[in-house]
């Protein structure tokens, strides 16, 4: 069993947006749940005449066992962002306008350390090891990274506000 990595997750938004919430909800989240937090690059491109584009990198690491150690890396690409005032609970506030897209992807690797790499005898003692616990691996560990990065994203989601306050199809199967 090699690395497992979680399949992307892609968060889209139009409209303001408070950055320096946005990112400290993120270095929150992560220190919550025990993660060391990277800023891993930026880039910022000339503005147009309709805003600037930016390219923010970070990554999230926390080594769970010794053999298994989680990455978590988010991705924010922003287009046409303008900063404006806006009228927040009776207070003006700059935040800023424009298109956002997370990009959110998890692995969880296996023998971080490489303990079973190196000789014959700890290559065939991590294969042993790795039939013996495969299972806790993928059910335990493997997915709770997985339903971590959808927590991450709730809370994104919850912050930009684009979860509804009802169900939309409540009734639609005709269930209470």
């Amino acid at each position: 069993m090699s690395d497992v990595s979680i399949p992307p997750i892609i968060l889209r938004y139009t409209g303001p947006f408070d950055y320096e919430l946005v990112y400290s909800s993120l270095v929150s989240w992560a220190k919550n749940y025990g993660y060391f937090w990277y800023e891993t690059g930026y880039k910022h491109k000339v503005p147009s005449p309709s805003g600037a584009e930016q390219e923010y990198s970070w990554k999230a690491e926390k080594n769970v066992t010794e053999y298994v150690k989680y990455e978590v890396k988010i991705e924010l690409h922003t287009w046409d962002t303008r900063e404006m005032e806006v009228l927040v609970n009776g207070k003006k506030k700059m935040m800023a306008d424009g298109r956002l897209e997370f990009t959110i992807n998890g692995k969880a690797y296996l023998d971080w350390q490489k303990k079973f790499g190196q000789g014959k005898f700890s290559q065939w003692l991590g294969k042993i090891y790795q039939k013996m616990y495969s299972k806790n691996i993928e059910g335990v560990y493997v997915d709770t990274l997985y339903y971590r990065i959808w927590d991450l994203q709730a809370m994104l989601k919850k912050l930009l506000d684009l979860q509804t306050k009802k169900h939309a199809y409540k009734g639609y199967l005709k269930e209470s």
